[in-house]
């Protein structure tokens, strides 16, 4: 079962998504792939969310790093998180979760990373993008953090002013 609730942030109202144990999904109102790992009812339901009544253990922790999060401080936890995704992205994804709290990383390392993982030569920093940019875990699986060559300001799923946003939060921006 997929349980859902909303809360509201900074950057707008997050929907969260959880199996019941895991955080499996946070999306922020209008970013692109919202509720991608819901399926068409999913993601009906998510859309219309406005209430907070699911009630969890795991949507509470979440709640809680979120609240130490946008405060401007560090969470020194993280909520069990279960993201769906390919092989690949999930590798994307680990690389991402390892990128600290006020740092930032560009595709082309993240695909150098992969690359190396993978005993490659090299590696798509454009399928890089693709995994990045549908990472269902946003905020906790920090993509806002991932910048273009030479570290230039790249999309994101919620909007290149919500990732300024998240980076001046982080102090990575002033």
């Amino acid at each position: 079962m997929t349980y859902i609730t909303s809360i509201p942030s900074p950057v707008g109202l997050l929907t969260l998504s959880s199996n019941g144990t895991h955080i499996t999904g946070l999306w922020i109102k209008g970013q692109k792939y919202f509720g991608s790992t819901l399926g068409e009812a999913g993601k009906q339901k998510a859309q219309k969310e406005n209430d907070t009544s699911v009630s969890l253990p795991v949507f509470e922790e979440a709640k809680r790093w979120l609240d130490i999060y946008f405060s401007g401080k560090e969470p020194d936890f993280m909520p069990p998180l279960a993201p769906a995704g390919s092989g690949f992205r999930q590798m994307v994804w680990e690389i991402l979760q390892a990128v600290p709290y006020g740092q930032t990383i560009t595709y082309g390392q993240i695909a150098e990373k992969c690359a190396e993982k993978l005993g490659r030569a090299s590696m798509s920093a454009q399928a890089v993008g693709g995994a990045v940019g549908h990472n269902p875990i946003s905020i906790m699986i920090p993509c806002h953090r991932v910048l273009g060559a030479r570290g230039s300001m790249t999309g994101y799923a919620a909007g290149v002013e919500v990732k300024e946003r998240l980076l001046r939060l982080e102090r990575v921006l002033k």
